[in-house]
């Protein structure tokens, strides 16, 4: 009994070391995190920040598109997100006569601002605690198939009823693995606009490079507009459309923010898996991410060479680029991050002592006792299905020709199908041709044909035999392991190569040329790949996955039984979530120590007009030399660009605002330091810092930079 206590003390004291860690239901502020956020500095109410009886923060805050957050800042619906946010929809509004990537766009009125087709932004209406309603019926020796028989009916049934006879959509999503439902009530609007970006060379300084880190001095932001009927309420696309107006919108402070103040992050955190055993996390950062860091290495090297040299090919592949480096580094941060922390070897101190725990007593050893051996097998299956899943999606869908190819799997099943009527497969024929529009607008085949021999020939030699499509191994012996001969014979062959060939394809396209598709060199490869990931890996993953999340499921119980007293947060899962911290620099390695702000002073001293991501705008360099700041300078004088706080945030995160005690925006957060990229899967308060834009260098640059005063007007400004 003594060891017992002895543990429980000794894990509330390191417990509360963690007093930053944590995503944290808005709902449920009130109850479980109010008092430690006004201890730590707050001054306003939980309530202000969550509500549904009045207006509340939760009114200003949005899901911009399917991954980044935004906040509304003005009562026209103005909203600010990231830069790398909008940064796909600033790319397809861009072509070489109007490149506003590079050059930057502003609309000076309501008339010029731009719509982008596809871009949504959700906002919450209320969420609700359903958990009862959806266990209702459930029973303790039900098999899991059962349950989530069960479970799966009740949700639909909840949703469908929260949304009748509204425009709003329901969603319900699981917390702590199945412990816990919540209800989520959304508005989704489609009718989003372009107001602004700056150039490349601001919103985007320092690219890959500096991508991650700290000091950061990257004026990541972009402003959009939702736009609503005349009844305020979500609707098409259409010129009668009318600036959205808001419950609620931030005010913005001029104030800045000085070192352990208190901040806090209100956005859409994507996904993390705290809670997951050792395995877990070792599959992760030490099976998992080394190949995948290697195959995206080599797809980077291979679209840097060419963008560095042609400039219409720079403006193809920026987005393609930035998506597949920002992934690439996080992972090699996480790895190195799990691996400093030695987080695989304390995960399985803690299942020691959960074990001893579970076997206290014969009730909890029939509940707990066979958990952690369980996991074990488990994770010793799926792990090389992982790998084999990883490498189908970075090797074999890397490649952008068999991706596009497969695309056309719908087409085949139409045409196969009886009962398909011309009506329907003219209409499908348009959509394809529609998209090959797009699609070839910002394709290089020679880039993919580059792509194509490397990425393939990485995926046979690199991955066990057992667990390869056959198609591959059929390639190696026709080409006799030239793969470079292979991606030429494919692409001179396939109609999926090129836009003429598609679309004079689908100009005489008839169900009776089916064969000409199944026969495609590119199809073919298409279907050998992704058919066998569907027919081979999927089943036998989703089979373990399902086991999984049950463990999962009891293991996060278990976690909760075994430790009452301490406060558990949810894992992220693209819900408005709520993480709070202080103002504060880092120590990331021995004697060297980081301040917890940067200044446009690290701009200049960054230049270097002969690499593209550190070029500076002449614009911008007048205004430092003259320190023509306005009303944005800090209080020491400078142009403050940037701040780092103990905000614990992750994918999803982009874009979110960034609030001070009073509720009043401070900046967007944009990024986490490199060191910190493990907190995903396990959480480090020395180390893990959110990276914000300090939004006094986000209006100077609207205000002094492009001149759009009118933008500045529309905002509630605080000095």
């Amino acid at each position: 009994m003594k060891k017992i206590y002895l543990y429980l003390f000794l894990s509330f004291n390191f417990l509360s070391s963690f007093a930053h860690e944590g995503m944290w239901i808005p709902l449920l502020l009130e109850q479980l995190n109010e008092k430690d956020m006004k201890n730590m500095g707050m001054r306003i109410s939980a309530d202000d920040i969550y509500s549904v009886n009045h207006s509340s923060l939760k009114d200003a805050v949005v899901l911009f598109g399917g991954g980044c957050s935004a906040a509304i800042v003005s009562d026209q619906g103005l909203l600010l997100t990231n830069h790398h946010c909008g940064y796909g929809s600033i790319q397809r509004q861009s072509s070489i006569n109007h490149d506003y990537l590079t050059d930057g766009f502003w609309a000076q009125r309501l008339e010029e601002e731009l719509p982008n087709p596809g871009i949504t932004v959700t906002l919450l209406i209320r969420m609700e605690d359903v958990t009862q309603k959806v266990l209702e019926g459930v029973q303790p020796s039900f098999t899991e198939a059962k349950r989530a028989e069960i479970t799966g009916k009740n949700m639909d049934r909840l949703e469908k009823e929260a949304e009748n006879g509204t425009h709003y959509k329901a969603r319900i999503k699981p917390f702590y693995y199945g412990n816990q439902y919540l209800l989520f009530i959304t508005e989704v609007f489609s009718d989003i606009r372009l107001v602004g970006a700056p150039p490349s060379n601001i919103g985007k300084f320092g690219g890959d490079t500096d991508n991650w880190m700290w000091p950061r001095h990257t004026g990541d932001f972009s402003v959009f507009r939702i736009y609503a009927g005349k009844d305020n309420q979500p609707a098409e696309y259409s010129k009668e459309n009318v600036p959205y107006t808001p419950k609620k919108h931030m005010p913005v402070s001029l104030k800045g923010v000085q070192e352990g103040d208190f901040t806090f992050v209100f956005g859409y955190p994507g996904s993390t898996q705290e809670y997951i055993p050792s395995f877990g996390v070792d599959m992760t950062a030490n099976v998992e991410n080394p190949p995948s860091i290697m195959l995206r290495r080599e797809r980077l090297n291979i679209y840097e060479t060419a963008m560095n040299q042609d400039k219409l090919v720079r403006l193809q592949y920026a987005a393609k680029d930035a998506g597949v480096a920002n992934y690439w580094k996080k992972m090699i941060g996480e790895t190195r991050g799990v691996n400093r922390l030695n987080a695989i070897a304390k995960k399985q101190q803690q299942e020691k002592e959960f074990i001893t725990w579970a076997n206290s007593t014969p009730e909890l050893k029939v509940k707990y006792g066979k958990l952690i051996p369980a996991f074990e097998q488990v994770y010793k299956e799926i792990t090389p299905l992982n790998l084999a899943t990883d490498y189908v999606i970075e090797a074999g869908l890397g490649v952008e020709i068999i991706k596009y190819a497969y695309g056309f799997d719908k087409l085949v099943n139409l045409s196969k199908n009886e009962k398909t009527t011309q009506e329907t497969l003219d209409k499908a024929i348009e959509n394809y041709r529609n998209s090959a529009e797009g699609f070839f607008k910002n394709y290089s085949q020679d880039i993919d044909k580059k792509v194509f021999a490397k990425l393939l020939s990485m995926y046979y030699s690199g991955l066990d035999k057992n667990l390869q499509p056959s198609i591959l191994d059929e390639a190696n012996k026709k080409y006799h392991g030239d793969f470079n001969k292979w991606a030429e014979d494919v692409f001179n062959k396939s109609v999926f190569a090129s836009k003429d060939k598609i679309l004079v394809f689908l100009k005489s396209y008839k169900k009776s040329r089916v064969k000409k598709i199944e026969n495609d060199p590119a199809f073919a490869l298409a279907k050998g790949i992704y058919g066998y990931y569907l027919e081979s890996l999927k089943p036998k993953t989703f089979g373990w996955e399902g086991t999984l999340d049950s463990l999962q499921r009891i293991y996060m119980q278990g976690l909760m039984e075994w430790q009452p007293k301490r406060l558990f947060y949810p894992d992220a899962n693209s819900t408005l979530r709520v993480s709070y911290g202080k103002v504060e620099g880092y120590h990331p390695q021995d004697a060297v120590t980081y301040n917890w702000f940067s200044t446009l002073d690290g701009i200049m001293e960054k230049e270097n007009p002969d690499i593209y991501d550190y070029k500076v705008e002449p614009k911008l360099k007048q205004l430092y030399q003259s320190k023509d700041f306005g009303d944005y300078a800090d209080a020491d004088g400078k142009m403050h660009v940037g701040f780092v706080a103990s905000n614990h945030t992750t994918g999803g995160n982009s874009g979110s605002p960034v609030l001070n005690a009073d509720g009043q925006l401070i900046g967007l957060n944009f990024d986490r330091c490199w060191e910190g990229t493990m907190s995903d899967l396990t959480y480090d308060p020395d180390q893990c810092r959110n990276i914000t834009l300090d939004i006094r260098y986000c209006l100077f640059i609207i205000d002094k930079f492009a001149g759009d005063k009118r933008l500045i007007e529309e905002m509630t400004l605080v000095k």
